[in-house]
């Protein structure tokens, strides 16, 4: 993985933690008000809760949308290789199958 990219994954996870620390920062506000708060702080609390919910689920899209196109570039920088390069890849292939087998017989 090149440098920009585990920059923008971190950078990425960084920002998911800190919307689920904000959520349930909130959640915990909300708790404590609706013990002891008024209909006006409850639903203030409520707000920010929500505002901080609609973050960390748009963190989560960001995230997935990201992880399936990394996917997806792989999956076709895979396929151009496998057709470009064959035998090479039969070679990987079975290489990779008799480790395998030679791992999983010594169980």
């Amino acid at each position: 993985m090149n440098h920009q990219i585990r920059s923008e994954l971190q950078q990425n996870r960084e920002r998911l933690a800190k919307d689920v620390r904000a959520v349930v920062d909130d959640a915990e506000k909300l708790l404590r008000v609706g013990a002891q708060g008024t209909g006006e702080a409850v639903a203030e609390a409520r707000g920010r809760l929500e505002e901080s919910l609609v973050a960390a689920k748009d963190a989560i899209v960001r995230l997935e949308r990201t992880a399936v196109d990394r996917a997806t570039a792989a999956g076709r920088a895979t396929d151009a290789y496998v057709h470009e390069n064959p035998w090479q890849a039969i070679a990987a292939g079975a290489a990779l199958g008799a480790l395998l087998g030679v791992l999983l017989s010594r169980r």
